[in-house]
């Protein structure tokens, strides 16, 4: 499998870049990173699938909401995911998201995420890439 996201030098924080074969990869490819970063990712089976739905202003402040509500799903749920089917249609985010429940010793548990932020945002759909920072 060819790499899904790249860390980029930071010095407190973490973060990605990620890129794929259109927007809707990019941001598998960020949620992925988002648990890869909390976990050992390919640990999460998926055994439990949930919807998620987005609708943003702009495609950067999408981005943000999509990962926020992964990240609000994983604290409220207790629950990981590595797994991520995304359908963007303008500013609207449909996905299917697939994990299960945390388990500390399965998981690898790594870096504690606590929130996604703008700062050094970047969305190029030119380029169908996507940069966020991790807020740890």
């Amino acid at each position: 499998m060819a790499e899904r996201y790249q860390l980029i030098d930071h010095t407190a924080d973490i973060l990605v870049r990620t890129t794929g074969r259109d927007m809707n990869e990019a941001f598998e490819n960020a949620a992925y990173a988002l648990f890869d970063t909390m976990c050992d990712a390919s640990s999460v089976e998926p055994l439990t699938v949930k919807k998620v739905e987005c609708e943003a202003g702009d495609l950067g402040q999408l981005l943000v909401d999509w990962l926020s509500r992964l990240l609000f799903l994983c604290d409220v749920d207790d629950m990981l995911f590595s797994e991520f089917e995304v359908k963007i249609i303008g500013t609207k985010l449909t996905a299917r998201i697939k994990g299960e429940a945390m388990d500390a010793e399965k998981h690898q548990l790594k870096t504690d995420v606590k929130a996604i932020t703008y700062h050094m945002l970047e969305v190029d759909e030119g380029k169908n890439s996507v940069q966020v920072l991790f807020d740890i």
